[in-house]
């Protein structure tokens, strides 16, 4: 038997392997950084649609830090960027976790002005039953807006829960769950600036690390789940 044909398609094989392999790296090359680009620019709306543009100065994807608390925050490694004018604290935006969803944990960006009111709220991943849990989204109601402009004395502490639980925010209809889960995780967030806002704009240390870069799934997977 004449092995040379079989070696010479296995040659072959390995040659289309090899280019196959080194195309796909080229093409990832030359999309990472535009991909990375766009992801940045999706996050920059995100925070300005809560923190306008114009009143902040610095760039405020980079100034930025990991924080520590999952009490308040809901997790271990939640990150908080941080807006400045003429290098004064104007608000802070906290990529919050709720852990306590219906269908899973979510994530929220927080803004809180210096001031201790709120800048806004948006829910930026879930996994809650589309048409009963997802309600929070802006494209599906204006719920997320009664947020704007609250703080923990507006209303009072006993008031940061669904009216179902004697607060002043609506639950959804048929889905108590995921509203109180937000207003609870909202309002911890709060709590944690009224008791470390300040040092959030001080430069870093050991307890608050600065650190570079992007998070953040803002991929809204659909759950599969009924009524709540």
């Amino acid at each position: 038997m004449n092995k040379h044909p079989v070696m010479l398609s296995g040659l072959i094989l390995a040659l289309f392997a090899v280019a196959g392999t080194g195309l796909v790296a080229f093409t990832h090359l030359q999309t990472a950084d535009r991909i990375a680009e766009n992801e940045r620019l999706a996050l920059l709306r995100s925070l300005n649609a809560l923190i306008p543009a114009d009143s902040i100065d610095n760039d405020i994807i980079s100034d930025n830090r990991l924080l520590d608390d999952p009490d308040r925050l809901g997790g271990d490694r939640i990150q908080v960027y941080l807006g400045r004018k003429q290098g004064q604290p104007v608000a802070a935006v906290f990529g919050s976790i709720v852990p306590d969803g219906y269908s899973g944990p979510m994530k929220l960006l927080v803004a809180v002005r210096i001031d201790g009111t709120l800048g806004g709220v948006r829910v930026v991943s879930h996994k809650e039953t589309p048409g009963l849990g997802d309600k929070m989204e802006l494209r599906k109601s204006d719920w997320i807006l009664g947020f704007d402009n609250r703080s923990l004395n507006n209303p009072s502490l006993a008031g940061w829960g669904v009216k179902r639980d004697g607060g002043v925010f609506d639950q959804f209809t048929g889905a108590t769950v995921t509203p109180r889960s937000i207003v609870k995780a909202v309002k911890n967030t709060l709590i944690y600036f009224r008791e470390h806002g300040e040092r959030l704009f001080e430069p870093p240390t050991d307890s608050l690390p600065k650190t570079a870069g992007l998070s953040g799934d803002h991929q809204q997977p659909a759950g599969n789940r009924g009524r709540e």
